[in-house]
C-alpha cells in the first residue's frame, strides 16, 4: 500500500491499549473503537491483581480437577463456582476445559506455548510504562507464593517442576525468612517461594488509561462506539461496522474480551470463550500488608499494594456475562485479607471498602486467541488471555503489530490458533 494503512482496534482495554501502542510503533494509523471509558471500572483491565507474573504458565485446571465439580455446582461462595441457572450453556466450555488439561504432558505444552508469551513481559511494559509517561506505575520487587508449610508446596511441587523446565527460578523461603520479608504476615505461613523476574503494576486501569491517552497523542482516533461486524468483498476487509455507520480500514484487531465471541464468528472463527468472573476488595489508607505482592495458595487470593489501597482479587464464578454481581465473593475476600494480615483495621465503615466484579475472557485451555481470522487475513484475533491479561498483553501488542505488518511474528503462534476449537 502507498497510502499509511489504516488499523482499527475493536477493544480499549490492556490488549488494545497494547497493541495500539505497537502499531503506532509500526507505522500504521490507529483508530481505537470502545464505547466505554478506557481504564475505567467496567474494564478487566481495570481491576485485577496488578501481577506481571511472568511466571503464571499453567492453566487453572490440572488433571483430577474434574472430581471437584461436583462441590463447585454445591458452594456458590467457593474459589470457583458455577451459577446453576448458567451450567446448560457453560457445560461445553468446562467440558473443554477438564479435558484440556486431562494429563501432566498436556500442561507442559500449555506452559511451553505461555512462556514464550509471557517471558520478559515486566520490562517489555516497563518500557511501554516509561514512554507513556508513567514509569512509577510499574514495580519490579519480584512476587512471593505463600504456603501453610513446605509440605503445602510439595503437593503442588509438579507445577513448580514444569516451570523449572521452562526456566522459571525461585528462591525457597523457610518460616524465618519469610517471617523476616513479612512481618505482618500472619505466622501460620511457614514457607514461602519468591520469583525474582516477575513485577507488579500498581494501578491497572491507570496504565491502561495512560497508554490509551498516549497513543492519542501519537496520533490515534478513539471513537466512542460500539462495533457490530466487518464489511468484507472476497475476504478483504474494508471496513468495521458499527452501530450508527462504518470505519473505513486496511486492518482490524478483535480485543474487546469476554465479548469477543460474536466478533469472532462475524470473521469466520467459533470459538470457545467463556465469561470467568472475578472480584476485589480494597483497604485504602492501611500500613499494614504485604512488603511484596503476594499468593496464597491455600485460599487462592492475590493481594498486593496498590497505588490507591490494599487490595485483595481471585474468584472464579462462571456465569452470564452480564448476571448480576454475587457481592458476597468480594466480602470473602475481605474476610480472608483481614485474616491473612492480623495488623489490618477491623473497623473500617463498608462504604470506605471498594468492592469490585470484572469478567475475564477465558478459553477452556488457558491460552488466548492470536492470529489471522479465517474469514480474511486482514482481521486479527487478539482476547481471551484469561488470568494473564494483563502479564500478556505486552508482546500481544507486539505480535498484532508484526500480523498487522505481514511480518514473522516473534514467537510460534500455533498453540495460540482461534482455530484450535473446531
Amino acid at each position: 500500500m502507498n497510502k499509511q494503512a489504516h488499523i482499527v482496534i475493536i477493544g480499549a482495554g490492556i490488549i488494545g491499549a497494547a497493541s495500539a501502542f505497537q502499531c503506532l510503533n509500526a507505522g500504521f494509523k490507529v483508530t481505537l473503537i470502545e464505547p466505554e471509558t478506557p481504564g475505567a471500572s467496567q474494564a478487566s483491565s481495570y481491576g485485577n491483581a496488578g501481577w506481571l507474573s511472568s511466571h503464571s504458565i499453567l492453566p487453572p485446571a490440572s488433571p483430577g480437577i474434574w472430581k471437584q465439580l461436583p462441590s463447585w455446582l454445591a458452594d456458590p461462595l467457593g474459589p470457583l463456582s458455577v451459577r446453576w441457572r448458567y451450567f446448560p450453556r457453560a457445560l461445553p466450555w468446562l467440558v473443554r476445559y477438564l479435558v484440556a488439561a486431562w494429563t501432566y504432558p498436556q500442561l507442559e505444552r500449555t506452559a511451553h506455548a505461555l512462556r514464550t508469551l509471557l517471558a520478559g513481559a515486566p520490562a517489555l511494559h516497563q518500557q511501554m510504562a516509561e514512554q507513556a509517561g508513567v514509569a512509577d506505575l510499574i514495580e519490579r520487587r519480584g512476587l512471593l507464593h505463600a504456603f501453610l508449610s513446605r509440605a503445602h508446596f510439595l503437593m503442588d511441587a509438579k507445577a513448580w517442576e514444569i516451570r523449572r523446565k521452562e526456566g522459571v527460578t525461585w528462591q525457597e523461603l523457610d518460616a524465618a525468612a519469610l517471617a523476616q520479608l513479612e512481618p505482618d504476615l500472619d505466622p501460620k505461613y511457614t514457607f514461602g517461594v519468591f520469583v525474582a523476574e516477575t513485577g507488579s503494576c500498581r494501578n491497572p486501569g491507570a496504565y491502561t488509561a495512560a497508554l490509551i491517552e498516549h497513543a492519542q497523542n501519537r496520533g490515534a482516533t478513539l471513537l466512542r462506539e460500539q462495533a457490530t461486524g466487518f464489511r468484507l468483498e472476497q475476504g478483504v476487509l474494508k471496513a468495521v461496522l458499527l452501530k450508527n455507520g462504518e470505519v473505513l480500514c486496511d486492518k482490524a484487531v478483535i480485543a474487546v474480551g469476554a465479548r469477543s465471541k460474536v466478533l469472532a464468528e462475524l470473521a469466520g472463527d467459533r470459538v470457545s470463550l467463556e465469561t470467568e468472573r472475578g472480584y476485589h476488595a480494597v483497604l485504602p489508607g492501611v500500613t499494614a500488608g504485604p512488603r511484596v505482592p503476594t499468593m496464597f495458595a491455600d485460599c487462592k487470593v492475590a493481594v498486593n499494594t496498590m497505588e490507591h489501597g490494599l487490595r485483595v482479587a481471585g474468584q472464579v464464578e462462571i456465569a452470564a456475562t452480564d448476571d448480576t454481581p454475587n457481592w458476597r465473593r468480594a466480602e470473602i475476600l475481605r474476610d480472608h485479607l483481614l485474616a491473612l494480615y492480623p495488623g489490618l483495621p477491623r473497623d473500617l465503615p463498608s462504604e470506605q471498602i471498594e468492592i469490585w466484579m470484572g469478567r475475564r475472557p477465558s478459553t477452556p485451555d488457558g491460552l488466548p486467541c492470536i492470529g489471522l481470522a479465517s474469514g480474511s487475513k486482514d482481521i486479527i484475533h487478539a482476547y481471551g488471555h484469561g488470568h494473564v491479561g494483563l502479564v500478556g498483553s505486552a508482546r500481544t501488542g507486539r505480535l498484532v503489530a508484526q500480523l498487522a505488518s505481514g511480518n514473522p511474528p516473534e514467537i510460534d503462534l500455533t498453540p495460540f490458533r482461534p482455530t484450535r476449537f473446531v
